[in-house]
């Protein structure tokens, strides 16, 4: 009778089984380009850094201001971009969005001006703002949540691979087409990388279906199964609120912005300043700068894949998010000791990326555990707008540390001191809460 009921029990597993594989592999990997190409045109100004500085005569507290205020515009629209794809559908925002980062993004190589870059800047953070909490919540109208670990994980493996890729193409556009038809290495490298996002945004009308029930490639079958899975699975949380304010008036959302925060702070001290701190530590060639780049790159992407994954085999969350935070948080403090010396440098900020970066699918896939609806577009909204303000911050401090001192190193105490102390908000989110 138990071999029955075994048999039984795996030959109902499996059509479901079956059903999210079908599912993720229409949706995620494009989903993960578009990724790539968001991260991509948001980053690249830290390799342009190496050579528009010099042409363009900015100062690095200048630099670090424009690169933070891509953060204000993201800041300022994330939640009204939101609300807007909950009500139009995510073919036209998301396409709109990525249509209008690229064709901003490419507008960069026309700067001038310490105002031009500027007012680029916070264009363009206004233009994406939405994308990464809009697609999150659109893939909780798709998957469970006890499946979102993963598949969140597989989403933003795009985040790492903009550098691992983006790392040496950016390096060799720079190196190589520096000077061709009278423009600057700089500047091929914004138009070249402005491409691939609009050509997705394009696409986008064709690859997402608004909703599960639009989607020509599921059968009627399935999809009944498939809103089966996520009415038992809204039924698991009949507490979950779905209003405009219980996502904005929600103390959890809240402190979930603190925690994302601390490890935006890092994040994108890491992302736009890894080319320098490589750069000072003795490598001049762009390309080599942007081969070694990719390594923390690809030491994040792992820590996504089996962080995430380890965290639904467990169902559990919160310490797949503090003991990563420790960990990042003293490699990227001991790398303070090792400026000069490029092996240290970049083994150091790869144990930092795959523990922070790693921890990142395991956060994200929090806020749907308590939001559902309108509340849940709201609550991820305001839970980006409120960590992005560590975009304005990261970048101005390290900025203003660099030109003070000639060091990162206090900049990269305060992000990891920040790791540690945003741990204790972790803890305070109820378990039975979260780690479902």
């Amino acid at each position: 009778m138990p071999i029955a009921n075994a048999t039984s029990a795996t030959t109902v597993a499996d059509p479901t089984q079956a059903l999210y594989h079908k599912i993720t592999w229409k949706l995620i990997p494009f989903l993960c380009f578009c990724y790539l190409a968001a991260y991509l045109d948001r980053i690249n100004i830290g390799f342009a850094k190496l050579q528009m500085l010099d042409q363009l005569h900015f100062s690095e507290t200048a630099f670090g201001l424009g690169a933070g205020l891509f953060f204000v515009g993201y800041i300022l629209f994330e939640v009204p971009s939101n609300l807007v794809l909950e009500k139009v559908g995510a073919k036209i925002w998301i396409a709109r969005i990525m249509i209008t980062w690229g064709l901003l993004s490419a507008c960069t190589m026309l700067v001038t001006s310490t105002t031009q870059f500027y007012i680029l800047r916070f264009l363009l953070g206004a233009a994406e703002a939405g994308f990464l909490p809009g697609v999150l919540f659109y893939l909780t109208t798709w998957f469970p949540t006890h499946r979102r670990g993963r598949i969140i994980a597989l989403f933003m493996i795009g985040l790492p691979l903009s550098s691992v890729i983006g790392g040496p193409l950016s390096g060799w556009v720079m190196g190589h087409f520096d000077q061709v038809n009278g423009l600057r290495g700089w500047q091929w490298l914004f138009l070249i990388e402005a491409v691939p996002s609009v050509l997705l945004g394009i696409l986008t009308f064709w690859a997402l279906p608004n909703h599960f029930r639009q989607a020509k490639w599921l059968n009627e079958e399935e999809k009944a199964v498939l809103e089966s899975e996520l009415k038992n699975d809204e039924a698991s949380s009949p507490d979950s609120k779905q209003h405009f304010r219980d996502g904005f008036f929600n103390l959890k959302v809240w402190m979930l912005g603190g925690i994302d925060f601390s490890i935006l702070l890092s994040a994108y001290a890491m992302g736009f300043w890894m080319p320098t701190f490589i750069r000072n530590a003795g490598i001049t060639d762009t390309f080599h700068i942007g081969v070694l780049t990719a390594l923390p790159s690809v030491a994040a992407l792992l820590g996504m894949l089996l962080i995430g994954a380890s965290s639904d085999k467990h169902r559990e969350r919160r310490w797949h998010i503090i003991v990563p935070f420790f960990i990042g948080a003293a490699a990227m403090a001991t790398s303070t000791f090792f400026t000069h010396n490029v092996v240290a440098t970049v083994a150091l900020f790869a144990i930092a990326s795959a523990a922070i970066i790693g921890a990142v699918p395991v956060f994200f896939s929090l806020p749907a555990t308590f939001l559902k609806g309108t509340a849940a577009a709201t609550g991820f909204a305001l839970a980006c707008s409120l960590a992005n303000i560590a975009g304005l911050v990261s970048n101005s401090l390290m900025g203003v540390a660099i030109d003070l001192t000639g060091s990162s190193a206090g900049a990269l105490w305060f992000f990891a001191g920040c790791l540690i102390l945003s741990s204790f908000l972790v803890i305070a989110l109820p378990a039975k809460l979260v780690n479902r």
